[in-house]
């Protein structure tokens, strides 16, 4: 036994002393290739082997013959060794180098090429994160350009919006001043009419501003959605009078939420005042509340005669007016395309969602608000 433990001393004793003088070239090559840094290894291991194997080869007296023999076992062994650690690392090496190459397209137009087969599972790990953010970045790219194009529409559109009222409100003044208005108090009501067209132009995009600064304030409490329906009725009946258009009860259940009240009236204030302008006289907009699962969902349907299928995906973006599918407003104007972009801003804020879709005459617009317990 005291034997064993000399020899394993005297092995372990000479691997330690080739360990320590070649301490300094491992530390000079961390920041170099790792073929090179696998040849050291392997190298160092070899070496390390061989010394404590002739260490313990004179303390155990072999022969001539016999030492020649165990040193020409360890060469082989060392040169076997460290020809794979050459060829192992070089492969690394490579592979490295070829993924190096494919992470230079990352964010480019083409996209990510993941490199084939890399070498090692790491790489492979890496390749795949890379290739996902490769794919985010796309994402988050084609996000900034549908931003880019509705910030632009919604430019355009508010520029027209306040060149059209601007211009009548200077010509009313002018003809004011100059004494050539026929009916004076006609005149003044029209320019209270337009003045307040514009301070409600100018509340959507302040509050638009917030929604989209995350700057919502939320003051939450539980009521009846059938309470939040009828404050919505109340203030569209006026416009649906004037248009001509019916609104009718879709079923309507007294469903508790909590919610923003005040918001969520303006939510379906304001999917009310788009369907009775969408929809022609003598048409009807229906109003409808139901329990789905842990959600209730608040529906407007109205007659416009359907949105086409290819811009259903932009109906609540910022800016946008809507196509030919749908009808003009009774007024002549233009809405500024900020109705919609609020009404998804305060249910997103709500923990909700907002969808649309086409039914039946026209479009149906939903709103899923978390339930009382949600």
């Amino acid at each position: 036994m005291t034997d064993f433990l000399v020899i394993v001393a005297l092995a372990a004793l000479g691997a330690a002393l080739v360990g320590l003088l070649a301490a300094p070239a491992v530390r000079a090559l961390r920041r170099r290739s790792v073929a090179l840094s696998l040849f050291a290894v392997a190298a160092l291991a070899v070496a390390a082997m061989a010394a404590g194997t002739v260490a313990v080869a004179q303390a155990m007296f072999l022969s001539g013959h016999d030492l020649g023999v165990v040193m020409a076992v360890v060469a082989v062994s060392g040169v076997v060794s460290l020809a794979a650690a050459l060829l192992f690392g070089r492969r690394i090496a490579a592979g490295s180098r070829e993924l190096a190459r494919s992470a230079r397209t990352v964010g480019s137009e083409g996209g990510f090429v993941a490199p084939d087969e890399p070498p090692t599972a790491e790489l492979a790990a890496l390749s795949r994160a890379l290739e996902e953010t490769s794919a985010r970045l796309a994402e988050a790219r084609e996000r900034e350009r549908a931003l880019d194009g509705s910030r632009r529409e919604l430019i355009a559109g508010i520029s027209h919006d306040l060149r059209t009222p601007l211009a009548g409100l200077r010509a009313m003044a002018e003809a004011l001043e100059d004494g050539v208005a026929e009916d004076p108090a006609r005149y003044h009501a029209r320019i209270r009419i337009e003045v307040e067209r514009l301070s409600a132009m100018v509340d959507d995009l302040f509050e638009l501003s917030r929604i989209q600064a995350g700057a919502l304030a939320l003051t939450l409490s539980r009521v009846s959605v059938y309470d939040l329906v009828d404050d919505a009725l109340t203030g569209a009946r006026p416009l649906a009078r004037a248009g001509g258009v019916r609104l009718v009860d879709g079923g309507v259940a007294p469903l508790p939420v909590r919610v923003d009240a005040q918001q969520i009236t303006r939510v379906l204030g304001n999917l009310l005042v788009n369907a009775i302008r969408a929809t022609p006289a003598e048409g009807t907009v229906a109003v409808s509340a139901r329990q789905d699962a842990d959600r209730v969902v608040l529906a407007v349907e109205d007659g416009c005669g359907g949105i086409p299928p290819e811009d259903l995906a932009r109906v609540f973006d910022t800016g946008w007016r809507g196509g030919s599918a749908r009808t003009p407003r009774a007024d002549g104007q233009a809405g500024a395309g900020l109705g919609l972009a609020i009404v998804r801003g305060i249910v997103e804020a709500h923990g909700g969602r907002a969808t649309v879709r086409n039914a039946g005459a026209g479009c149906r617009f939903e709103v899923a608000l978390p339930g009382p317990g949600a």
